[in-house]
Formats: C-alpha cells, sequence, structure tokens
C-alpha cells in the first residue's frame, strides 16, 4: 500500500457520513480536510476527525497536502467542482452522476487526461457480493447467452425521508440521474456497453412536499420527469428494458433480473453492496439461492474511492471516470430520445471493469486483485 494518501472532502451532506466511515477503517488514507457551504457543519465535521481541518472550498482546491479530492456536492455542481480540482492538479473521485449534463462530463474527462490525473466515480456498490457474485453467474456460462435483462426502480419520491430534497428535481437529478447511475453501471458489468437507446418519460405532478425535517409542509418545483422508461442495446446484443420511478408507490419486481438462453438470474438492490442472487435453470421448477462467489463481504461507500488508490499505476481502477461518462450519455440519451421520440446511438463506449474475487473486506482490496 505505501504512502499515506491524503483526501479533502468537498461536500458534507447527508452522504458524507457513510463515505467518511469508510475512509476511517482504512490506514492509508487520511482526511486532511473538509469544505462545505455552511462553515459550522465544516467545524463539526472536522472536530470528529483527527487530522481535518475546516476550510472554505477555495482553501480546500489549492491545499497543498490534499492529493485527491472526494466530490460529494449536488449533482449541479460535480462537473464544476471536479473540474476546479483537476485545475489544482488533483485526482477526483465523485459521487454520481459524474456531472450534470454529457458535455459538463467530457469537459471533466479531458481536462484530467491533459493533467495526468485519475477521475473515479459512483456507484461503487457494483463492488458489493451482490452485483459481483451476479457477474461471476454471467461470466461463468451459468446462465448461458445472455439474452435481456429488466432494471426496476420505483419509489414515490425522495421528498418523504430526505429533508432538503430540492436537487432530486432539478436538472442533473430526477430518478434517472439520481438512481439510474446504480442499474445502469450494474448493467455494463454484467452485460457490456450499451450502443444505442429509446426513451420515453412523464411527469406526476408540479410540485412535491417535504415529509420530514424543518421544511415539513413546504412545497418545491418539479423542473425534471419524475417517471422514465427505456430500452438499451448493448453491444454484445443483449437488451435492457429500464423503469425509473418517483412516481409509482412500489414494485415487487427483483431490481435486475439478467435472462440467457440457459436459465435467468435474479440480481440484488444495486444501491445496495450485499443481498443475494437467485438462479433457475432451464428445466428446473424453482429459484435457489446463490451464495456469495465474488466481491467485497461488507463493503460500503467510498471502497471504489480506496480501489482507486490501491489500484496505483498497476490496473485500471474499477470505478473509473470513463464508465461514469459512459453511463451518464445512456442516461442523457434516454432523455434526448424521449423528448424526440427517436432511437439515440451513443459515441462512447466502456470496458467493463476487471471482476473481483470474493474478498473478506476492504483490507484485501489491493492492487493484486
Amino acid at each position: 500500500m505505501g504512502r499515506t494518501h491524503r483526501i479533502g472532502v468537498i461536500g458534507l451532506g447527508v452522504i458524507s457520513g457513510v463515505y467518511l466511515k469508510t475512509l476511517r477503517e482504512v490506514d492509508d488514507i487520511v482526511v486532511a480536510a473538509v469544505a462545505d457551504l455552511d462553515p459550522s457543519r465544516a467545524e463539526a465535521v472536522a472536530a470528529t476527525l483527527p487530522e481535518a481541518r475546516a476550510l472554505s472550498v477555495e482553501q480546500l482546491l489549492a491545499a497543498p497536502d490534499v492529493d485527491l479530492v472526494l466530490n460529494l456536492t449536488v449533482p449541479a455542481a460535480h462537473a464544476e467542482i471536479a473540474e476546479a480540482a483537476i485545475a489544482q492538479g488533483k485526482s477526483v473521485y465523485g459521487e454520481k452522476p459524474l456531472a450534470a449534463d454529457l458535455e459538463a462530463g467530457r469537459r471533466v474527462i479531458a481536462a484530467a487526461e491533459r493533467a495526468g490525473v485519475r477521475v473515479g466515480c459512483a456507484p461503487d456498490s457494483v463492488l458489493g457480493v451482490g452485483i459481483q457474485t451476479a457477474r461471476a453467474l454471467v461470466d461463468d456460462g451459468s446462465i448461458g447467452r445472455p439474452i435481456a435483462a429488466t432494471a426496476v426502480m420505483a419509489t414515490p419520491g425522495h421528498e418523504r425521508w430526505h429533508p432538503n430534497p430540492d436537487f432530486y428535481y432539478l436538472p442533473g437529478g430526477g430518478p434517472l440521474l439520481d438512481m439510474g447511475p446504480y442499474y445502469l453501471t450494474a448493467l455494463v458489468h454484467l452485460l457490456g456497453p450499451v450502443r444505442s437507446v429509446i426513451g420515453a418519460g412523464s411527469r406526476l405532478r408540479a410540485e412535491r412536499v417535504i415529509g420530514t425535517g424543518d421544511r415539513a409542509g413546504e412545497r418545491i418545483g418539479v423542473q425534471v420527469d419524475s417517471h422514465m422508461t427505456g430500452v438499451l442495446e448493448h453491444t454484445s446484443g443483449a437488451m435492457s428494458t429500464l423503469v425509473m420511478s418517483f412516481d409509482a408507490v412500489a414494485t415487487s419486481a427483483a431490481p435486475i433480473e439478467v435472462h440467457g438462453e440457459k436459465g435467468s438470474l435474479l440480481v440484488p438492490d444495486p444501491n445496495r453492496f450485499d443481498g443475494t442472487c437467485s438462479l433457475r435453470l432451464l428445466g428446473e421448477d424453482g429459484w435457489r439461492e446463490i451464495p456469495p462467489r465474488a466481491g467485497i463481504v461488507g463493503a460500503s461507500r467510498g471502497v471504489g474511492l480506496v480501489d482507486l488508490l490501491r489500484a496505483g499505476t498497476e490496473r485500471r481502477f474499477r470505478a473509473d471516470g470513463t464508465l461514469a461518462l459512459h453511463v451518464l450519455e445512456a442516461m442523457t440519451a434516454l432523455l434526448e430520445s424521449a423528448a424526440t421520440g427517436r432511437r439515440v446511438k451513443l459515441a462512447s463506449t466502456a470496458e467493463r471493469p476487471v471482476p473481483l474475487t470474493l474478498l473478506a473486506g476492504i483490507d484485501e482490496l489491493t492492487a493484486a486483485r
């Protein structure tokens, strides 16, 4: 593992606590600085970390002792913060999506290539035992040649639980750009990159009511489609059907199903790291659960960042910005198709990340794996 990696965190909202818990458990990572638009929040978080100091965003970006910026800002700021960090010669790992729009995502990746720094991006939940076990079953031919997949996420909306849900209903949000990265990233891991899409979308209502916290009862506007459906054509020839909704009450469908000529596979929630896969082969009467075969046991958000740091120059890290850009293009192509009624071809592609063996924990995630 070698040298200590010094991280600066920008954006200290709800999700930051999960990342910080993961990073505290890794011996060769130190959180050196934190920043937030609310200085008091930065001070409070810094007080919980042994070597961190609270800085302004500008101070953190310029800090010479910060090697990599963990970008946990709202989607609309993802590209701006990433480009500013890259301009300071720092690598970046960010929350999904890579950017709020495709052109901004392309700028981030191009800037990193020019500067010789790395860009990683969530989701890294695909590195847990759920998706990695499914990947192992697809790769070893358990279901035969993959033919099709379905991916379904249905919820009545995040305003029911999130105290500040505004960004979910602004450009860069919505069910597709918020939750879609988990499902599309998993589908690329399982079936390979996407070459074209067809999409359709709708908006159930123009306002949402915050259901919890200090702003409970406040109405917020909806600027994006709150229900999206689409078909993805993978370069492998497989077809995926996608439903992402902030309008539906619930679903009994498996989060992801993959169908092959020899069998079908139920895949657990790609928003989680764990979960059990179930397999049913042609001629069998029922589903059977498959014990974990691959992935990081007990993983949580932040393992993709650890993988980036541990990979060094010896291998390509798995939560790669080029994969995130491909997923972003697939999502924006679905939005374009929904707006125009036309099938949209993608310009980008991405390699399926190197699969994981079964690892007992994050400590086993080294350059050799």
